[in-house]
């Protein structure tokens, strides 16, 4: 009866080590990041002015974003507020250009940008800081 009760202790234990070692192995895929191998998040780039440049009132500021699910779907605004701005199709990439509005003066104001992907995601909500003078 003990040499019974020992030898379903031991096929137990080597069964449950095994079951362990392959749940924290992950497989080939590289573990969780199997997840986000499909994402492509839109890309916002070459920010002009520089972040923390000074810019006059209704100056002229300009960034790129690829990745994006298009035109329609890239938004700027400065403190909540939206932003109109122009989008012009470069092909692999979107050229964005807007103005500060005229009523922004000696502050430091963020210029927000949302730029949706085709999975949601891969969107990216990023922006910049910039200094507006007098």
């Amino acid at each position: 009866m003990q040499i019974r009760h020992i030898a379903f202790t031991l096929i137990a234990l080597g069964f449950s080590s095994s079951v362990w070692s392959q749940s924290q192995h992950g497989g080939h895929t590289g573990g969780s990041s199997s997840r986000d191998s499909g994402c492509i998040k839109a890309k916002v780039s070459n920010f002009k002015p520089a972040h923390l440049d000074t810019i006059a009132p209704s100056g002229e500021f300009s960034f790129t974003v690829s990745g994006s699910n298009g035109p329609g779907h890239i938004h700027v605004t400065i403190r909540d507020q939206p932003i109109n701005v122009s989008v012009e199709n470069k092909d692999t990439f979107y050229l964005v250009k807007g103005k500060l509005p005229a009523e922004l003066k000696n502050e430091t104001v963020r210029i927000a940008i949302s730029a949706k992907a085709k999975n949601s995601q891969c969107d990216n909500d990023t922006g910049w800081l910039l200094k507006v003078s007098e």
